[in-house]
């Protein structure tokens, strides 16, 4: 199913810090993934890009938008595995990407995760 609903998305702040605070890293360029063990029965995503990168709020949204299609379309692949995650994906290229490119680091990023 290839939907990215609500219960889906990571919101909670306690979370996210306890992410960023004990949570492991992984890479494939231009994303960075933290990501940790989730108590809760579905795995839950975030996404980020970074201000200092791109200035108007446009391009940042606009990114944003693709990474969530890439994870959209790319997270059968964990679907199987019988952990749940709690997922930060950043954006850290300095252009704006093609959903191609994201897609192939999305894909290899949630390859690491089985």
């Amino acid at each position: 199913m290839l939907k990215f609903p609500a219960s889906q998305r990571l919101k909670s702040s306690k979370q996210i810090e306890a992410l960023f605070a004990q949570g492991k890293t992984a890479k494939a360029f231009p994303l960075l993934m933290r990501f940790m063990p989730a108590e809760n029965a579905v795995h839950k995503a975030a996404f980020a890009v970074s201000k200092r990168n791109f200035k108007k709020a446009v391009d940042r949204n606009r990114v944003k938008r693709l990474m969530r299609e890439a994870y959209r379309l790319e997270k059968n692949n964990i679907d199987t595995t019988s952990a749940r995650y709690l997922m930060l994906f950043v954006y850290t290229g300095k252009n704006l990407p093609t959903l191609i490119e994201l897609r192939l680091s999305m894909a290899k990023l949630l390859k690491q995760l089985e």
